[in-house]
């Protein structure tokens, strides 16, 4: 039976939850669209259009889609360097939209090449240092903004401007900005139905209105339809091509990266399967339409996808009505959010910008193998004081030069490596033929040769998904797995909680000593795995698990 583009019996959940996620949607794309320097209505323009379009023809049924942090520190890179160029926001439009244009083109490409197979082996040390590398951007870049200065473009020039703040502070701006992160993070205790983000929003901006504060404010933002805005790109100077191209790409990779992992957690959440390829096309076309009138690039929003769901969207159509709420904000509000300080903003992009750091990464620099890292602490560096476009060059080859120096070095130990992408669990070796035709419909042994590394960790992460809630116990085995990765061991916990949450037990089995450690070091052992469902020998587990069906 052919499923329906729109299937309206789930009208009233795809409203409520479209309604709920442009609510969420509607402070963080003005904040966004200021941050990347080219005003809140860039933003706006933004949310609607990806909102919109990759709504109507991507790939997740659930997606709430708009500016994210990422995608907008890159155009904010992007915008600043072709003002620096040109002289002026106005003067540099052509080519900040054709790079948009192009962006979303490249997405649409990647979507119709099946690149989407590829992004997931990126290596994790890399995404991690990547995104709170943008991050870290975000919160620095919004230090003055909160209290009511001007800021420079760049984290560097922002670091060695901030004597300025200790002569020039407005304290209103100071008092607002802290306000507002007070009630962002205070608000849920109260209650939850209501995004916490529009409360902070709304209350600090009515706290400044009615006390008359002197604070910089959003200022006009135009009503109406907007204008097609593509009509200059052709007169661009061929000199900056380069320029163009390089971050197009950038941006057309992350809003890949950034969407197709909004995806995953939807599929998680709603037992469901997204189509990698049709979501970049989605995203893509959003993403050339929001150019067309504009508007700043977006990807699928993680926050406002997960609230749609919650909320009771269930078809395309609620991403749909949460790009039109935004429509009709702009078409019906635009003059009231002109009042709106930027300092609120500021305080609602701060702890944003810090959601986005990966303490989980950070927190494990020590315990992880020292090349992953070397490469995380690196990326991070780069991306956030450097070029973001360099950071992930450089963090990819180095991952991937690290890992082959590694392999090399397994190989010269006389550790059996194998076939590194393999996990085969359809055939039961010799010494588990006997325990196999007995408990089958109970156990599943899945055996895994070689390194757990970045290259491998998607396919491993499928093997498992595969696999019936009806087993009661899965063994890993891990006799020929020489050395673990950060990528790998992080794919490990996540298959671990993933499978313990459905009340199956893992059993791990022949535990080399890197991986052993690692397994420890981050506490796998014994918070999800307890000591006594590791083994040295397959025939000790069959032994523990007989005696537990009996």
């Amino acid at each position: 039976m052919k499923k329906k583009f729109f299937d309206f019996k789930h009208l009233k959940g795809d409203f409520t939850g479209g309604l709920v996620a442009g609510v969420v949607a509607l402070p963080l794309a003005l904040a966004f669209g200021v941050q990347s320097g080219m005003g809140a209505t860039a933003g706006l323009y933004g949310a609607i259009a990806v909102g919109i379009f990759a709504a109507l023809f991507g790939g997740t049924e659930t997606q709430a889609s708009g500016p994210t942090g990422p995608m907008t520190v890159v155009s904010a890179a992007l915008i600043a360097a072709a003002i620096q160029m040109n002289g002026s926001l106005d003067n540099a439009m052509n080519i900040i939209l054709l790079t948009f244009l192009l962006g979303g083109l490249f997405q649409v490409i990647f979507g119709f090449l099946n690149i989407a197979s590829y992004v997931k082996y990126f290596p994790y040390p890399v995404i991690s240092g990547f995104m709170s590398g943008v991050g870290l951007i975000i919160v620095i870049l919004q230090i003055f903004p909160f209290v009511g200065l001007d800021s420079a473009k760049s984290t560097l020039a922002v670091i060695q401007d901030l004597p300025r703040l200790f002569s020039g502070a407005n304290l209103n701006a100071l008092v607002l900005g802290a306000t507002t992160i007070a009630i962002y993070f205070l608000f849920p205790k109260i209650t939850k139905a209501i995004p916490s983000a529009l409360v902070a929003l709304i209350i600090a901006t009515l706290i400044a209105y009615f006390g008359k504060m002197d604070v910089p404010l959003i200022g006009e933002i135009p009503s109406g339809l907007p204008a097609f805005q593509l009509g200059g790109i052709f007169n661009v100077d061929p000199s900056v091509y380069t320029l163009v191209l390089e971050y197009a790409l950038v941006l057309a990779v992350l809003g890949s990266i950034d969407s197709l992992l909004t995806s995953v957690i939807a599929d998680n959440m709603t037992k469901t399967k997204h189509n990698s390829n049709r979501e970049l096309i989605g995203q893509g076309i959003g993403n050339m339409l929001a150019a067309a009138i504009g508007g700043i690039p977006g990807a699928g929003a993680t926050k406002g996808t997960v609230v749609n769901i919650n909320a009771g969207g269930k078809t395309r159509l609620s991403g749909i009505i949460h790009g039109l709420f935004l429509l009709a904000v702009l078409l019906g509000l635009g003059k009231l959010a002109a009042h709106i300080p930027l300092c609120v903003l500021a305080g609602l992009l701060i702890p944003i910008g810090f959601k986005i750091v990966d303490f989980k990464g950070l927190k494990h620099l020590t315990k992880v193998p020292r090349p992953d890292a070397v490469v995380l602490v690196l990326v991070l560096l780069i991306t956030t004081f450097g070029s973001l476009i360099h950071a992930v060059g450089i963090g990819i080859a180095l991952a991937c030069l690290l890992f082959m120096k590694k392999s090399g070095d397994i190989s010269e130990k006389g550790l059996e490596v194998g076939k590194i992408a393999d996990l085969d669990g359809s055939k039961p070796w010799q010494d588990e033929t006997e325990f196999y035709e007995k408990y089958k419909d109970k156990v599943i042994i899945k055996h895994l040769y070689g390194p757990l590394f970045f290259g491998f960790t998607s396919y491993f992460k499928d093997q498992i998904k595969a696999l019936s809630d009806d087993v009661e116990a899965v063994i890993l085995r891990m006799d020929r797995v020489p050395y673990v990765d950060q990528s790998g061991i992080y794919t490990l916990e996540d298959i671990i909680f993933d499978l313990r949450a459905q009340n199956t037990e893992v059993i791990l089995v022949g535990l080399k000593e890197q991986p052993n450690d690692m397994l420890k070091a981050i506490d796998i052992i014994p918070d999800l795995v307890p000591e006594e469902d590791v083994f040295e020998h397959i025939e000790d587990s069959f032994v523990y698990l007989r005696e537990k069906f009996k």
